[in-house]
């Protein structure tokens, strides 16, 4: 006792709040008794640190000896844990085309089971990133209004099945993907199809790196941050003839590359995930999948930098026409420009087994998904198995979805009478 009394230390007042960053799975506590009180290096003076005042941080959650944190400032409804069900039933009706080689068929299922849950979710919803243009794409369109019309009022950003050509063809890496944001909060890219894209992991410091920098120098900060040799860093790219260079000047700065066919949202993803196997994405790819990415990373940690890339000189024009300057249609975007707002969710379930996902399995009388939650505000990431029966009447069942738009149709049509 005489021995625990000569080391014990009074805990600073601050040391009893704990401050939820950007994802909870690191809570930290912003005080001093972590701090060694001999080491000048690690204790803040005045001028440096401040203790900040209740009205500085909202989201503090106090500790007291035996409770745990209340969690009364949060708003109960998460709404990432209704949209699984939506990604989950895309999946399950995707995937029953698996190894199949029709990729337009799996999409069209994709989107068959995504459209048959969104209906259901409570909110009011408008479809930002989609399918493409009405006239493109009959459903799931940009601009379409989805849920059932209440609150909250929400702008969607879908990709019923990132990775057709994969799971027609039974490759890894095919996800359904949706992200929900604050209205207004999600960029538009307007005509422009594709995207330069940099995903860094959440190690590296934002300012640290920059889409112009030269990729050897990207990789070397990156080997730094994560505190490894150069030759063990891995960049995932799409194999495409325009990455060539790329792909050239990666392996001569010593770097190792890891190509993918298709889903770039599922690499960039993998980023944020510790033993993923992948360290950084780089190269050009969709823009609907950069605007979908951007939201999960703001609250799984990782940063993204993008900037538009217009095809040829007309689309440059559109988009200059779309966005008021060629300014804005070269500018660097960060993660927050490409998803703003606080309020951010986004669900993803594997088609076919990836980084950080599994794919649908089917056994006797059902199947099991895996998916992945998150939300923003709270900084939770949830992975979930989640195990459905075909038995069972289910929203996500694709037989009772099936049996649901039989009743639906035959309705229409005795009022059509």
């Amino acid at each position: 006792m005489a021995n625990l009394c000569a080391t014990w230390r009074p805990v600073p007042p601050c040391a009893r709040v704990t401050h939820i960053h950007a994802r909870t799975t690191s809570m930290t506590v912003k005080a001093a008794s972590r701090a060694n009180y001999d080491d000048k290096d690690r204790l803040a003076s005045a001028s440096t640190y401040k203790i900040p005042t209740p009205n500085e941080m909202p989201l503090r959650i106090p500790l007291t000896h035996g409770q745990g944190p209340s969690y009364d400032f949060f708003e109960g409804r998460n709404l990432a844990l209704e949209l699984v069900r939506v990604t989950e039933s895309a999946a399950l009706r995707c995937s029953q085309w698996y190894g199949r080689g029709d990729k337009i068929a799996a999409d069209q299922a994709a989107v068959d089971g995504m459209r048959a849950v969104l209906r259901h979710i409570k909110m009011k919803g408008t479809i930002v990133i989609g399918e493409g243009e009405k006239d493109e794409a009959p459903m799931l369109y940009n601009g379409e209004r989805v849920g059932d019309g209440s609150s909250p009022e929400v702008d969607v950003a879908v990709d019923p099945v990132d990775g057709t050509t994969m799971t027609a063809n039974g490759g890894p890496g095919a996800v359904s993907v949706i992200a929900v944001a604050e209205k207004g909060a999600m960029f538009n890219p307007g005509p422009v199809v594709y995207m330069e894209k940099l995903v860094v992991p959440e190690e590296v410091h934002a300012s640290h790196v920059h889409l112009d920098d030269p990729i050897s120098q990207t990789i070397r900060t990156v080997a730094v941050a994560k505190k490894k040799a150069v030759e063990d860093v891995v960049v995932c790219i799409l194999q495409r003839p325009r990455h060539e260079k790329i792909i050239n000047e990666v392996r001569a700065a010593g770097a190792r590359v890891k190509l993918i066919v298709d889903g770039d949202v599922a690499a960039s993803l993998a980023v944020s995930k510790h033993g993923s196997g992948v360290d950084m994405v780089v190269g050009t790819g969709g823009s609907p999948e950069g605007v979908i990415t951007a939201c999960a990373l703001r609250a799984l940690g990782a940063h993204m930098q993008a900037r538009l890339a217009p095809r040829d000189e007309e689309e440059r024009k559109a988009a200059i026409a779309f966005h008021g300057s060629a300014d804005r249609v070269d500018r660097v975007l960060h993660t927050a420009d490409l998803c703003g707002g606080k309020e951010l969710y986004f669900a993803a379930t594997g088609v076919t087994d990836g980084e950080f996902l599994r794919g649908v399995r089917f056994h006797m009388g059902g199947a099991s998904t895996h998916s992945m939650v998150v939300r923003n505000l709270s900084g939770t990431v949830r992975y979930m198995d989640t195990h459905h029966k075909w038995a069972k009447p289910s929203i996500t069942n694709p037989r009772f979805q099936q049996q649901a738009d039989i009743l639906m149709s035959n309705e229409g049509e005795e009022n059509d009478k």
